[in-house]
């Protein structure tokens, strides 16, 4: 199979004779491994199954004072658009021409963090809770411009999937209630999946922190996969055991304890034990949690990706009854 089949068969639930995979690097992380490896592309070094495109987008432009301080801003939400759309479309053709790999278009930070992007975290929580009509007046601004921007991409045929990313999780929990949650962003978010979907796309969403509460809608919403699934803020095999027939999961390995800690040897048994884990009848991409950060050896970043690009043992007991 080629990556790009791989893994859509991951998210179709299908076993494969390997799991797909990624691996990213911050700069510094990248710089790390390139002690090793010299100065090739970190990320192509990893030959990952996917590739992850940014697409145009936009951003706030110049806002005044008040949007940073307490109280609702009464100034205007100005905002830029970025990007080129020729280039953007330009890329995917070359990229479909050059490898059959499944392309991702990524956009961190989409709805709930970009609205806090213009307030600070702090101010746009209380706005949550002390004037939710400004709140959620922002949040469906917010969404009224990602139609737009999506509109503009999703016509491309090169495209596989789509990643819309906004923290709702600490690590001990959701950073909102689950009713907020609930009335508050779940609308917003159901209109963007739902587009995506009516172009034939994958929806895959970034969530860090325990989510577990929310999962349940995630899934009747129709995301397809969730990402990055946090060990030191979710159990993993309670993922797997009660969500995994309907929802796929990226990411997985620790990269606060783990990766930066232990030794090449570790993070091998790891990796093979979360493969094993979460791979069961599909449904799983491998990664770290997050992208790797320079705390990580090389050593260990060279021992992820010897055990990410190793093919799925058989399980003889299966080849038994099989036969």
């Amino acid at each position: 199979m080629t990556s790009r089949e791989l893994v859509k068969a991951a998210i179709s639930h299908k076993a494969t004779s390997r799991i797909p995979y990624f691996i990213g690097f911050t700069p510094e992380g990248e710089k790390e491994l390139q002690k090793i490896i010299g100065d090739r592309n970190a990320t192509e070094f990893a030959d990952n199954d996917f590739l992850r495109i940014g697409p145009p987008w936009w951003g706030w432009f110049e806002l005044e004072a008040d949007w940073r301080g307490l109280g609702s801003p009464t100034s205007a939400a100005k905002v830029i658009g970025r990007g080129s759309y020729a280039a953007f479309f330009d890329l995917l053709k070359k990229t479909r021409a050059d490898m059959d790999k499944y392309i991702l278009v990524t956009v961190y930070g989409s709805h709930f963090e970009k609205a806090n992007f213009a307030r600070g975290i702090e101010n746009f929580l209380a706005d949550m809770a002390g004037d939710p009509v400004f709140a959620q007046r922002l949040l469906n601004t917010i969404i009224e411009k990602n139609m737009v921007m999506l509109e503009n991409f999703l016509i491309a045929p090169e495209i596989d999937g789509v990643l819309l990313g906004s923290d709702w999780g600490t690590q001990i929990d959701l950073i909102m209630s689950p009713d907020t949650w609930q009335e508050m962003i779940r609308p917003g978010e159901q209109r963007e999946y739902d587009l995506i979907h009516s172009y034939g796309k994958d929806v895959w969403v970034h969530s860090c922190g325990k989510i577990d509460k929310i999962i349940p809608s995630l899934i009747e919403m129709g995301v397809d996969v969730l990402n990055p699934v946090q060990p030191e803020a979710m159990d993993l095999a309670a993922l797997k055991q009660t969500f995994g027939e309907k929802l796929s999961f990226w990411g997985g390995l620790s990269t606060q304890q783990t990766l930066p800690n232990g030794t090449p040897e570790e993070v091998k048994e790891e990796s093979r034990r979360i493969k094993k884990l979460m791979g069961e009848g599909g449904g799983f991409i491998f990664a770290p949690a997050q992208e790797i950060q320079d705390d990580v050896p090389a050593e260990n970043i060279m021992a992820l990706i010897e055990v990410a690009r190793e093919m799925q043992s058989p399980d003889p007991f299966k080849e038994l009854i099989r036969n």
